[in-house]
């Protein structure tokens, strides 16, 4: 499965970014982690179909209601056998 790692930051910790993030994977099919990162940014993991991924990246320019995301950083990762969705 392709995987890829976004660093979503702005205004995206203590507004249930992970726990929304982790809803909008499983919808999508999409395992992988959210976790917070020290310096406020939300770093995700995610591994799923192409689409899958390009939809949740394109959630994750908006993230939930209370959420203000500047900028959302894609990199591609090596394919990974990663099972459910996590957060940290």
């Amino acid at each position: 499965m392709p995987c890829a790692r976004f660093l979503v930051s702005g205004h995206v910790q203590g507004v249930f970014f992970r726990a929304s993030t982790r809803e909008q994977a499983l919808k999508l099919g999409v395992n992988g982690h959210a976790r917070n990162l020290a310096d406020g940014r939300v770093e995700v993991l995610a591994s799923g179909s192409a689409e899958a991924l390009e939809a949740l990246e394109r959630w994750l320019h908006a993230g939930p209601p209370a959420a203000r995301v500047a900028e959302v950083r894609r990199e591609p990762m090596p394919e990974q056998a990663l099972r459910g969705f996590h957060t940290r």
